[in-house]
């Protein structure tokens, strides 16, 4: 999707790749992106999300907030840390006709730096912002350090009664763990709610599928994964993110809403 924004917009000589890190490596990674003048920023992704913060030169303040870092760029000889997954969720939530999230119960699956970025920007919408994971004491550590945020102790009936909105923020029903889902299978889904699950390998997973059965609106990851690319593009390259991102989301093939 980087790419094809590239050529559509004039960028010809630039190029986006795809360059595996494993964790031991991670900061040599990071200081020879800081040295080499022709890379402009990265991606980052699981498992670095967070552990990339401490050879860094600086995070913006979504950042420190949210405790995890997708997107690299530069500033001078700063290579600075700014995370766009927040942005990118509530944009693609506008397109679909739920950005006004004020005061609604949401309810969040897992505890991870996505998570946190999810976190984060439902309690900046004004949502009743609630998280649970299978690890209870890591939701309780990512509700200690995001202001609105409440970890649940379990997932039960009593605690997703009411609930206007479930984002799946897991890796349950990610290639290859197409048949899993992070929702109880003796858990009714609460009644008019909407699921929206970050997984965008496969389009639809397991859980949307039971949702859309039970009577639910369902949407997938991948109009996030358009507009949080469309965001870092703008760092990058100091182009419209609204520019890339009617190239990047047909680029990926993401149904018009």
């Amino acid at each position: 999707m980087h790419n094809a924004a590239f050529a559509a917009l004039g960028l010809a000589d630039w190029r986006y790749e795809l360059w595996e890190t494993a964790p031991e490596d991670l900061g040599r990674r990071v200081a020879a992106l800081r040295t080499d003048p022709g890379i402009a920023g990265a991606n980052v992704t699981i498992p670095h999300k967070q552990a990339v913060v401490a050879h860094l030169d600086g995070v913006s303040a979504h950042a420190v907030s949210i405790g995890a870092v997708n997107t690299l760029f530069r500033d001078g000889g700063r290579l600075l840390g700014e995370n766009t997954d927040w942005i990118g969720f509530l944009d693609d939530l506008r397109r679909h006709g739920l950005g006004n999230l004020a005061g609604a119960r949401a309810l969040v699956l897992g505890a991870g730096g996505s998570a946190r970025a999810i976190c984060y920007a439902l309690v900046r919408a004004g949502a009743d912002a609630r998280v649970v994971n299978r690890d209870p004491a890591r939701a309780e550590s990512l509700a200690a350090s995001l202001p609105g945020v409440r970890a649940l102790p379990a997932l039960d009936q009593a605690q997703a009664l009411g609930t206007d909105l479930i984002v799946n923020c897991t890796s349950a029903g990610m290639e290859p763990r197409e048949t899993t889902t992070p929702w109880p299978s003796d858990l009714p889904f609460p009644a008019q709610a909407a699921v929206y699950d970050l997984v965008y390998k496969p389009a639809t997973t397991r859980l949307m599928r039971d949702a859309f059965s039970a009577g639910l609106r369902v949407i997938g990851g991948i109009g996030m994964l358009a507009e949080q690319g469309a965001e870092a593009f703008s760092l990058w390259t100091g182009r419209d993110a609204r520019e890339a991102s009617v190239i990047m989301r047909q680029t990926l093939g993401v149904p018009p809403v």
